[in-house]
């Protein structure tokens, strides 16, 4: 699937088909965070491959507005280290490049915002210096299911040309 086609299908996907993902696939979506640019090339990011299937329902206990996590073929923990002045930004890059390339393989995924990060923490032993950035679900879905239309703002609405106000599109 090209690179537009796979931002233009992209949507948040919370139930998914169980079907297992092949090894290579599951790989290819992790390298793609760890091939992100990063700031000064801090790549202050580490990836936590979750495919346990009692790890995985485990996780739904602190992904609050995610516990659809436990139905998923496999998770991505994405940790970020805050020394890093720009842990976040570069750790969202990554992500980016993670549900992009997972997009291609036909998978779906949803940014988990909402999380007991201090319970997460304790429960993947990830030392207290760092930071939960998201917790990413993959898996095989119904394509039925994802919309079709994304309701965005129009591009008279949201593009500008050399300066605020002068709209870009008419």
């Amino acid at each position: 699937m090209e690179v537009f086609e796979c931002v233009k299908t992209l949507s948040s996907i919370r139930s998914y088909i169980k079907k297992a993902v092949p090894d290579g696939v599951v790989r290819e979506v992790i390298e793609a965070g760890r091939l992100a640019p990063s700031a000064h090339n801090d790549q202050p990011w580490q990836f936590i491959l979750v495919r346990d299937k009692s790890v995985l329902k485990g996780l739904g206990k602190y992904c609050i507005s995610g516990s659809f996590i436990s139905e998923v073929d496999f998770a991505v923990v994405i940790v970020t280290d805050p020394s890093s002045k720009w842990h976040e930004i570069d750790g969202t890059r990554a992500v980016q490049n993670i549900v992009l390339t997972a997009r291609s393989h036909k998978l779906g995924s949803c940014w988990i915002g909402r999380l007991d990060k201090e319970g997460l923490m304790k429960y993947l032993d990830i030392p207290e210096n760092l930071n939960v950035l998201t917790v990413l679900p993959f898996g095989y879905f119904d394509e039925r299911m994802a919309g079709s239309v994304k309701n965005r703002k129009p591009p008279e609405q949201v593009f500008h040309l050399n300066k605020f106000g002068n709209r870009a599109v008419k």
